[in-house]
């Protein structure tokens, strides 16, 4: 419950002076060697706070599924719960080019399903681009999103659909083989028509010839500093994890210490009768508070 005032969906200066980032916009970055920077963010508060610092790339991440929802992995995540949680960070996007993740399961039945679901993250919830994890068993699935004029960012490298496959959360690429196979992934995905790249979990040199190669933007999530541009999960560098941080990630601020200190610092205040004072409540007016009084001293006299 709150009775503060709305506020203005103009306010903050990003929303009213800052040019809307869209995909071309995205792809000249690249071309000027201008760095794209990315975040994921989840609810409308902290998807303001992101796109008013006027990162250029917004994801609503099926890392929801653990940051949000406390599952262990993003596998369990739904369709569902991704365009609600997509539907609140485009209330509080407004510059940013904002994209959302296709879930697992949501497109790993055929083709004609995933491209069924990414229409509802267009229509339903707002996105202006989904992504999909995997490379060249992919394709048809983004040539038939990108002929439903959906906008597709792949996902290579570590992926953490594929985290049972994998044998968990490991660096991808590491061999001349995998490498190789990153790279042929790569290209097949731009083939395809995928707008941008997500490199996730491969080693520096891997990134790097593939942002050399391909004419469309890659973001890096611990693919090293060669990559067109960065993401990073919005809690990873808040510490709002409550689990050791990656080697990739870096902490910029202690949300979690200042969110404990502070409801700490409310308990103390509410146990001790500091909180609320008289500043923080609500009179009658001086003629009612009498009347009242006095109808009070009636009641008890009866």
């Amino acid at each position: 419950m709150s009775l503060t005032e709305p506020r203005s969906a103009n306010t903050g200066a990003a929303a009213s002076s800052s040019l809307k980032i869209t995909i071309p916009i995205l792809q000249e970055k690249k071309r000027n060697h201008v760095p794209i920077s990315a975040l994921t963010a989840y609810d409308y508060a902290m998807a303001r706070l992101v796109d008013e610092s006027s990162i250029d790339l917004v994801l609503v991440g099926d890392s929801l599924a653990m940051v949000m929802l406390g599952y262990e992995s993003t596998l369990p995540v739904t369709m569902n719960e991704m365009v609600l949680f997509t539907r609140a960070v485009r209330r509080g996007v407004r510059r940013a080019l904002l994209a959302a993740d296709m879930p697992y399961a949501s497109y790993h039945v055929d083709a004609a399903e995933g491209v069924r679901n990414a229409l509802r993250f267009v229509q339903e919830a707002g996105a202006e681009a989904v992504k999909v994890e995997g490379g060249r068993n992919r394709v048809e699935l983004v040539q038939r999103m990108t002929d439903a004029e959906i906008p597709v960012i792949g996902h290579i490298g570590l992926t953490p659909q594929s985290l049972h496959r994998m044998g968990g959360y490991r660096v991808q690429g590491k061999s001349l083989q995998a490498a190789e196979m990153l790279l042929a992934d790569a290209r097949a995905l731009e083939a395809a028509g995928a707008v941008l790249l997500v490199l996730e979990g491969v080693p520096r040199e891997v990134a790097a010839q593939i942002t050399a190669e391909l004419a469309i933007p890659t973001i890096g999530i611990g693919a090293g500093p060669e990559c067109d541009g960065q993401i990073l999960v919005l809690h990873d560098l808040l510490n709002l994890t409550f689990a050791p941080p990656a080697k990739f990630v870096r902490q910029y601020a202690d949300a979690a210490t200042l969110v404990r200190s502070a409801v700490e610092n409310y308990r103390k205040d509410v146990t001790t009768r500091s909180f609320p004072g008289d500043s923080e409540s609500y009179h009658l007016p001086q003629e009612t508070r009498d009347s009242f009084a006095h109808a009070s001293r009636q009641r008890r006299k009866a």
